[in-house]
């Protein structure tokens, strides 16, 4: 991370308490699952990396500089950073992006320019790495946005057990395609 866009430095996180999704426990809202059933939208992946990232620093404060904006774009060139677009015909209003490594995804930001489409990006985002094989949805903090979706909060020793076994495995996000929207609801009935 940076302190912000004009910082030149860059620093480690490791907080204490560990922010994660379990893959298996995303909370779709009455009104997320009705704005998924309604459709108007399309939703990609890696379609445009480079403009999530974009988004996600597109705020009066960002901790993404110009380094960082670099270093992801090197990452996303040997497919090791990925990203999940939510589209308005022709038009980016939301998106997610991270790294992956083994069966481990590292959330690194999201994004909305329409109501509920970084919600959207991450509902699909987590429902996908569940059937690519991935066991860990890393958040490094939580926030309560993310609480209210499903986020939790647990000690750096048991997430470094979860993230040692998720080293362990191979995981391909992009082994399959992105789910349907009735596969996105059903996973989190």
């Amino acid at each position: 991370m940076s302190e912000n866009r004009d910082d030149p430095d860059i620093f480690w996180v490791d907080p204490i308490r560990r922010g994660i999704f379990p893959l298996d426990s995303f909370h779709i809202s009455r009104s997320l699952a009705k704005r998924i059933r309604r459709g108007g939208y399309t939703v990609s992946l890696n379609a445009d990396f480079e403009g999530v990232v974009e988004g996600c620093a597109d705020r009066q404060e960002t901790w993404i500089n110009a380094q960082i904006h670099d270093l992801y774009m090197a990452l996303h060139a040997r497919e090791e950073a990925h990203s999940v677009e939510v589209w308005d015909r022709n038009e980016l209003v939301g998106g997610v992006y991270g790294v992956t490594l083994g069966g481990a995804f590292f959330g690194e930001s999201m994004f909305s320019r329409r109501t509920d489409a970084s919600k959207i990006a991450l509902a699909y985002l987590i429902e996908h790495l569940r059937r690519c094989g991935f066991t860990l949805f890393d958040t490094q903090f939580v926030t309560d946005h993310l609480i209210s979706l499903g986020a939790i909060e647990i000690p750096r020793a048991d997430y470094q057990k979860m993230l040692t076994w998720a080293l362990r495995h191979d995981a391909d996000i992009t082994a399959h395609s992105l789910p349907s929207p009735s596969e996105v609801l059903a996973a989190s009935a």
